[in-house]
């Protein structure tokens, strides 16, 4: 049975012309029946709001449907606005927040980014930054089988709109709007993306979300610029559609391109705006994102981690952790250091260690936000596999074998350290030798998986583990159950016993120039070419 569609209407800057706009809704609901909601972008107060306001704050008006603002563009108007976070500021008007996600049981998504680009940090209060951002887009784009957003919300436009497209008129795409938020676009995919504050309305033919014949056919974009309120030229303001969540629409359908559709107007542009980077190797503790839910009262929020309260919905599908801010292994991160990496598959990437204790130590690393080996989909394992054994191939052509290792532990995204071992320096039972007497030592009990188990058939998701795969196929597993050393696993193969060189132990006592990393990772891309089965695929 097909999903009711929901009923919507989007509309520019009010500008405090509170009346007009809700006795237009009022019309447009006698005429055509009910809408679920109201989204408004661009400046919803304006210098002659508060006596309108004042009204509707007290209860004595209400607005006719549930309708959602988005914060600030300016100073004059950041009072309306008492708490960043969002919430409810009369009854039936929300502000969403300075950014996040807005979803609900009915499966909409409504990514919203309020205010207007700023080069400072922090941004004011009326605006947001690059790092805003990007903590944006990690804490969607981590999302496991990550497709889009139904709905992008911004005050202005993205810069570069109008590039293969109609005409928008007097503005100039080019210069008008902001390049982070064309970033933002680019990488939410949203089916539908609303902004305001030029004056004027743009509807943009719709653009595609992947390149024709690389990559697997994505649902399309439309970006759709909103005039101000009861304008003069009478340009249009309010614009109404329906639309059936993505999560729950057929996926054949999702994808079908439209006679008119162009191609994605931001590709070009996009590294511009990843201007923050972080090393490969890092630990973070960003700060906690939050999500509202549609179906709730307005302004109550639901955290991101899944622990929802009052009389909250249960969640439908269990999802791996997201994380909470910034991750430095997500591959859509602005965070990645993107001359570290060597190979790009379709659910995994190959990037040399920052600081690796040699120079061809490697890690294999989901694309998507993935915590642990437990949590991987079956597409991810088996691609991780394909890695494995590649990687395998290619070292034992080099007379080394390789040690692979997992500390899930103090980490927010799986990292498999993959480690070569010259042939000639030690047998793969002097390895599991050293890692069982070092473990000893330290009181660390490892343990080996029978021959032809999993490490999935031996611990649950969620619980910290420590894992070591030699090239013979022997694994060795630790659960940890208190505090664990954090550099384990290169202790051990950096000891006198196996590598010699014990001062290489640390990382961060290793790591090297950006000119060097990048001398390193070209050099290794070149050797592991005719072993990287993503060429060939």
């Amino acid at each position: 049975m097909a999903a009711t569609p929901l009923r919507v209407l989007a509309c520019g800057d009010v500008e405090g012309r509170l009346e007009a706009l809700f006795g237009r809704v009022r019309a447009i609901q006698s005429k055509s029946g009910h809408f679920d909601m109201l989204l408004c972008v661009g400046n919803f107060f304006g210098s002659t709001s508060e006596a309108e306001w004042a009204e509707y704050r007290s209860g004595a008006k209400k607005a006719p449907i549930p309708t959602y603002i988005l914060g600030a563009n300016d100073q004059e108007t950041v009072s309306y606005f008492p708490d960043v976070s969002g919430g409810e500021l009369a009854e039936n008007i929300t502000y969403l927040g300075r950014r996040g996600l807005y979803s609900g049981s009915s499966g909409l998504q409504i990514a919203y980014l309020s205010g207007t680009e700023s080069q400072e940090e922090p941004a004011p209060a009326y605006s947001f930054s690059a790092k805003d951002v990007a903590e944006l887009k990690t804490s969607l784009l981590s999302t496991p089988n990550f497709k889009g957003v139904d709905i992008l919300l911004t005050s202005p436009w993205p810069r570069d709109v109008g590039t293969f497209a109609n005409s928008a008129g007097e503005i100039d795409t080019k210069k008008c709007g902001s390049k982070l938020v064309s970033d933002l676009a680019a990488s939410l995919k949203p089916r539908y993306h609303f902004a305001a504050l030029e004056k004027t309305y743009y509807e943009r033919f719709p653009y595609r979300n992947h390149t024709v014949l690389q990559e697997t056919p994505q649902h399309v974009s439309r970006f759709i610029a909103l005039a101000d309120v009861g304008n003069t030229s009478k340009k249009k303001y309010l614009y109404a559609f329906s639309i059936v969540p993505m999560s729950k629409m057929d996926p054949a359908e999702l994808v079908k391109q439209p006679q008119d559709v162009t191609e994605n107007p931001y590709r070009k542009s996009r590294k511009e705006t990843q201007k923050i980077k972080a090393p490969l190797c890092a630990e973070e503790e960003p700060p906690c994102q939050f999500f509202f839910d549609l179906n709730k009262h307005q302004g109550k929020k639901r955290p991101s981690d899944g622990k929802e309260r009052g009389n909250s919905q249960p969640k439908q599908v269990k999802k791996p952790p997201q994380p909470t801010g910034p991750c430095w292994f997500c591959l859509a991160s602005p965070e990645v250091e993107k001359h570290l990496v060597v190979s790009i598959g379709t659910h995994c990437y190959l990037a040399l260690a920052k600081g690796g204790l040699l120079p061809d130590h490697v890690l294999i690393l989901p694309i998507g936000h993935y915590q642990s080996v437990v949590d991987l989909s079956s597409e991810v394992v088996e691609e991780v596999t394909k890695y494995k054994s590649a990687l395998k191939e290619f070292f034992r052509s080099k007379g080394k074998r390789c040690v692979l290792f997992e500390r899930n532990y103090r980490s927010q995204h799986l990292q498999l350290q993959v480690i070569p071992v010259p042939l000639d320096r030690c047998t793969s039972e002097d390895i599991k030798e050293s890692f069982i007497t070092q473990a000893q030592e330290q009181q660390i009990e490892l343990l080996e998986i029978p021959e032809h188990s999993d490490i999935t058939q031996v611990v649950q998701p969620g619980t910290p583990y420590f894992y070591v795969e030699l090239d013979t196929g022997q694994k060795l597993f630790h659960r940890i159950r208190s505090r664990f050393p954090l550099q384990f696993g290169r202790e051990v193969l950096a000891s006198e016993a196996l590598l010699g060189l014990p001062q290489r132990a640390d990382w961060r006592q290793c790591a090297a120039g950006r000119e060097e990393e990048a001398a390193q990772a070209s050099a290794f891309r070149r050797d592991f070419q005719p072993f990287d089965f993503t060429l060939r695929e």
